[in-house]
This record gives C-alpha cells, sequence and structure tokens, in this order.
C-alpha cells in the first residue's frame, strides 16, 4: 500500500494520514471509534503486530491467525456508544465485510473497548 492510497477503514482519508500513522505508532486512536477502523485496516493489511499491541492484555490470545485467503473489503460502522476522548469505556457496533475466493460475507459485531494505560484497546465482542 502506498501513502498516497484510500485507507481500508473506509475514512475517505489517504492510509498516511488515517491508520497508517497508528500502526506505525506515530500517533493513539483518540477515540474507540478510531482503533475500531485502525483494527479493520490492520486485518485488512495483514498486521499482527498491530493486532496484538491495540488488544487488552487480559484478553489477547496467545497466537493471532490471519486467513490469507480472506480479504477485508469495507467498513461500516453502525453504532457507537461512549468511546470519546474523555470515557473510559465504549462499544462500537459494526458491518466488516469480506471475501473468501468467490463468497463474500459480513461479520456483524459489536465490540467493547477501555483505556488501559491511558489508551484505547480492544477487549472483545460486548
Amino acid at each position: 500500500m502506498t501513502t498516497s492510497d484510500r485507507c481500508p477503514c473506509g475514512s475517505g482519508r489517504t492510509y498516511d494520514g488515517c491508520c497508517g500513522r497508528l500502526h506505525r505508532g506515530e500517533a493513539q486512536a483518540r477515540t474507540a471509534d478510531e482503533l475500531m477502523r485502525s483494527r479493520f485496516s490492520a486485518f485488512a493489511l495483514r498486521d499482527e503486530d498491530y493486532l496484538r499491541a491495540s488488544w487488552d492484555p487480559t484478553t489477547c490470545p496467545p497466537r493471532i491467525r490471519l486467513d490469507p485467503d480472506r480479504r477485508w473489503t469495507a467498513l461500516e460502522i453502525v453504532a457507537t456508544t461512549g468511546g470519546g476522548m474523555l470515557d473510559r469505556e465504549g462499544t462500537v457496533e459494526y458491518l466488516a465485510h469480506h471475501e473468501h475466493g468467490d463468497l463474500e460475507g459480513v461479520l456483524h459485531e459489536t465490540s467493547h473497548f477501555r483505556r488501559h494505560e491511558g489508551r484505547w484497546v480492544y477487549v472483545g465482542p460486548a
């Protein structure tokens, strides 16, 4: 992915100006929604290191297995609760579209996020 490509998270911004800066560690997510978007982009780009770093250490699995045949194609944020710049916890309901071979699918989940040591982390399904 080049720095001028559109970000996989669907923000409409370039990857470099959106999730790329989070993936490179140049910035931290300010909201749960922003962390959700950056995690979707990490799945789309198969960035296991970022997924692990953005996962709550109490719920992060010992191994992250990404299916090399699954391609994450679009993210739709349905709703958010809390998760703002002054909140300690929040949820993000989303639809993550994907392709696996000739099949298309949608993952519908409401994810729980919390602040851990001052930064947003993914806890798990709400």
